[in-house]
């Protein structure tokens, strides 16, 4: 680190960082001027973290998933099974360096994903997930840079049918179950599930503590937060007369997979049991009730899944015909 008279100028010339670091060199007209230049320099490096550059962040994805785990993911309900899947596709990217993830090298590992059968849906869960971990670190502060992926976008996917049972329908699903089944469980839990609305699993998970004259609290909802829904004195009698027998429901969902399969009804892939929550909601509507009650009712979160049944609201057809382009118009 020296200040030197070189022909008519005083130059400065060092290393504030060491001889690994940056080199500055600087001239002055003065000597004053170049030992005030340089006493700031020194100064700089030793005060200023931006005059001090980091060490690069080399801590790959897998990393950051674990760090993410420990401080957040599990606290979630599905945290556990989050983890396994993201140390996955981990693997299948060839555990790349985090912040180095190029947006390429994830769309070339999803587009093998869909090749390989895997679903829309599943391939857009799995970039929420990978989304959550940068997004989280980051707004945390452990990390520094913003989620390399942002620029991805989901697969768009179009909208399934939800299908609901006609009175014909249901009338067959409840005595085929009764006739081909000998669980004793499967029966209630899916009139349990055509009553309230419920998911087959919050059915399953009820227990004698959770039913009151009149109502029913499901507790292991799919949000976490508890949801209370009114049932009539007939089905608080069966469910009061099971759980005389039996401590709590047990699994059932096979059992029902197998009743379904011996009626007459088809359904779209993947409904199955989610059929009675479908029939639920969709009758609801159709017999005039509240799209804000059935949010409730339904435990969502976001009034844009309900909005899925709003067609089947009496008002919603009664405007259809009134207010369809044809109305007042001669006919041809």
């Amino acid at each position: 680190m020296t200040v030197k008279k070189d022909g008519d100028k005083w130059k400065v010339d060092v290393w504030p960082w060491g001889r690994n670091g940056k080199r500055i060199r600087k001239w002055f007209t003065t000597q004053t001027e170049a030992q005030r230049f340089q006493r700031y320099i020194l100064n700089k490096a030793h005060t200023d973290k931006d005059w001090t550059p980091a060490p690069a962040d080399r801590r790959t994805l897998r990393d950051l998933v674990k760090l993410w785990y420990t401080a957040h993911g599990q606290h979630l309900k599905d945290g556990e099974r989050r983890k396994k899947k993201l140390y996955l596709a981990c693997e299948a990217m060839g555990e790349p360096v985090a912040k180095d993830l190029k947006p390429q090298t994830y769309t070339n590992y999803r587009s093998a994903r869909r090749g390989a059968g895997t679903t829309a849906k599943t391939c857009n869960n799995e970039l929420g997930y990978i989304n959550a971990v940068y997004n989280e670190l980051h707004r945390t502060q452990v990390i520094d840079y913003e989620n390399p992926l942002k620029p991805v976008r989901p697969f768009r996917i179009v909208q399934t049918e939800l299908s609901y049972l006609d009175p014909e329908q249901i009338t067959e699903l409840l005595q085929t179950i009764r006739t081909t089944t000998r669980n004793p469980h499967v029966l209630l839990i899916t009139k349990i599930s055509l009553a309230t609305g419920a998911r087959w699993g919050e059915g399953e998970q009820l227990r004698p503590q959770h039913v009151k004259p009149g109502l029913i609290t499901f507790v292991d909802t799919k949000n976490s937060k508890n949801r209370s829904i009114p049932i009539n004195e007939s089905l608080y009698s069966e469910i009061t007369a099971h759980f005389k027998e039996y401590k709590g429901f047990e699994e059932a969902h096979s059992a029902f997979l197998y009743a379904l399969s011996k009626t007459s009804i088809k359904l779209p892939k993947g409904q199955a049991a989610h059929v009675l929550r479908h029939t639920f909601a969709s009758y609801f509507m159709i017999n005039g009730g509240n799209i804000l009650t059935l949010q409730r009712i339904l435990g969502h979160s976001s009034i844009t899944m309900t909005m899925r049944y709003a067609h089947l609201a009496p008002d919603h057809l009664e405007a259809a015909l009134r207010l369809n382009p044809l109305q007042g118009v001669d006919s041809m």
